[in-house]
């Protein structure tokens, strides 16, 4: 029995969609009301889980309206959920995953509710307390310190923990990630520039469908060289 008031997605259901998409969107700035445009556009436009950070004022409508407009399949979660509290009133926004930058009290009150929680973490003991914590995968943030090399030396002890790549991974480094074993990537600025602040939709689309693109020819290619 569950407590968690988004039934439609459960930690399962979560990192298995995760482990098809391989990307999760980001998005901060300024104005809740145009972080909700952003995270409908890059929907439209492909991504199927799209967090909204906390730190984002009006993030709490911004969910809400969100929730409300996704195509199927699509869902929306908070970033930066820190608190119990934090857990508390994005379930009640309708919010369907959280995620957190650290370790935090969000891990453990995510979990007993049976909200899907992506733990941030950055050492092998982080990464391991936050699975223990009852973590659905770790963030590893902020990824870009020790790279993909960095990735592939947590994942060598670790190799049932599911981690996300984020921090500082753009169209470029995505594929080293993967390869190192990412489950996923996590997207912010480069994936959104400046949309969660009102900025211009139109380049964040067409960057949404180069992510697409790159991961569904990653699979295409990984399936290929796999095959005897």
């Amino acid at each position: 029995m569950t407590d968690n008031p988004s039934m439609d997605l459960t930690p399962e259901a979560l990192l298995a969609g995760i482990r098809e998409t391989r990307l999760v969107a980001i998005v901060r700035g300024t104005d809740g009301g145009a972080a909700a445009k952003a995270a409908l556009a890059v929907m439209d436009e492909g991504f199927r889980y799209v967090e909204i950070a906390l730190t984002t004022p009006g993030a709490l409508e911004a969910i809400r309206a969100v929730r409300a407009a996704a195509p199927d399949g699509c869902f929306v979660g908070a970033g930066t959920v820190l608190t119990e509290q934090d857990v508390e009133r994005v379930a009640a926004a309708g919010g369907q995953f959280m995620v957190t930058p650290a370790l935090a009290t969000s891990i453990q009150e995510s979990a007993r509710l049976g909200i899907p929680v992506l733990a941030g973490a950055l050492t092998p003991t982080e990464a391991y307390e936050a699975m223990t914590r009852g973590a659905t995968a770790v963030k590893l943030f902020p990824a870009s310190i020790g790279g993909p090399g960095y990735l592939k030396a947590l994942r060598d002890p670790f190799p049932g923990i599911p981690f996300i790549a984020v921090g500082g991974v753009g169209l470029e480094e995505a594929s080293g990630y993967w390869q190192a074993g990412a489950v996923a990537i996590g997207l912010g600025g480069p994936l959104f520039g400046d949309a969660g602040s009102g900025g211009d939709l139109a380049p964040v689309r067409d960057r949404a469908r180069g992510f697409v693109a790159l991961a569904a020819e990653f699979d295409r290619r990984t399936a290929a060289e796999s095959r005897p």
